[in-house]
């Protein structure tokens, strides 16, 4: 069986024959460590795959995580004091609520980059102005909302013109330890987006995968009734525990693993870690993805670990 194959299998219920592995590497972890991480790289092939020598470019920031300033097409003013991790937006377009009426979406296709909807909407109001339109709900927050909206589903028209098995987004919809929003708010004004956004895809055979940083547990039946077919939530935010109560068998989950702790957990503690969540999240049919991102802070010796780790366990189903 392929990698593709089983991962399709996994995310399908369909009995895999192991669970799923990756491990994601930030650019400033490559500009770090450089060839002592390609080093670890080249030993993991389960993982990384056919990687060759120099297929990375050290240096190579891009987009929101190259260094100084830049406008992007929504007119949103991005800065990165530190290159090789992601920047924020530091200008709003939308600072003035009543700026909402003459607003239009660019004129040109973005696809869909982390951050497509409900961090679009602070991209372009602000974070505490956004916060303060969804508590007194004046008519400009739908405004605002089907404007996105709208963008999205026509750019996810051009994406699914390839019919992709899976497509892939992005947006993080929580804070550390709650929702920044009432759950009964967000089901009134932004599930409505994502379930149209999630039919729409399974209209035209496409499975939906939806990476969301953040607490999102009170969210996720909701989510799970819009359609999502594999979610990717981070465990230090919500918890083995509640994860396994709430979306265990229902929906794939690919378990963003505790990447706030790795910098600090000994290599024992990383193991028992992954060992957790296998323990606690794998069936037999599947359902169980797992994936590490490292930063930085990141020891050498855990990124190792963190590898040989996951190439131990992915066999426990």
């Amino acid at each position: 069986m392929t990698r593709e194959e089983n991962y399709f299998k996994a995310i399908r219920f369909d009995y895999p024959e192991w669970i799923p592995i990756s491990v994601r590497i930030m650019p400033a972890t490559w500009a770090k460590y450089r060839e002592a991480l390609e080093e670890i790289v080249l030993q993991h092939p389960v993982i990384f795959g056919d990687y060759e020598k120099g297929n990375i470019d050290f240096d190579g920031f891009e987009g929101t995580y190259r260094e100084g300033e830049h406008t992007d097409a929504w007119g949103c003013v991005w800065k990165n004091v530190s290159p090789g991790l992601e920047g924020v937006v530091v200008k709003c377009p939308l600072t003035r609520r009543e700026d909402v009426h003459t607003f239009q979406p660019p004129n040109e296709h973005t696809g869909l980059p982390h951050g497509f909807m409900f961090m679009r909407l602070y991209y372009l109001r602000g974070f505490e102005e956004l916060m303060i339109d969804f508590a007194e709900e004046p008519p400009e927050l739908q405004i605002l909302i089907d404007k996105v909206l709208g963008y999205n589903l026509n750019e996810l028209d051009l994406l699914l013109e390839e019919n992709p098995a899976l497509i892939v987004l992005g947006d993080d919809l929580g804070n550390q330890d709650s929702l920044p929003i009432h759950p009964q708010k967000w089901i009134k004004y932004l599930k409505p987006c994502y379930a149209r956004l999630f039919a729409k895809c399974h209209q035209k055979g496409s499975l939906v995968y939806l990476h969301s940083d953040g607490h999102i547990l009170e969210i996720i039946p909701a989510l799970i009734e819009c359609g999502v077919d594999v979610l990717n939530p981070q465990v230090g935010a919500n918890g083995i525990d509640n994860l396994a109560r709430i979306a265990k068998g229902k929906i794939a989950i690919d378990l963003d693993l505790d990447r706030q702790h790795f910098p600090f957990w000994t290599l024992s503690q990383i193991e028992e870690h992954i060992h957790e969540a296998v323990e606690k999240l794998s069936l037999p049919q599947g359902g169980l993805l797992l994936i590490a991102e490292v930063a930085p802070d990141v020891p050498l010796k855990s990124i190792a670990a963190i590898c040989e780790y996951l190439e131990k366990y992915k066999s426990s189903i």
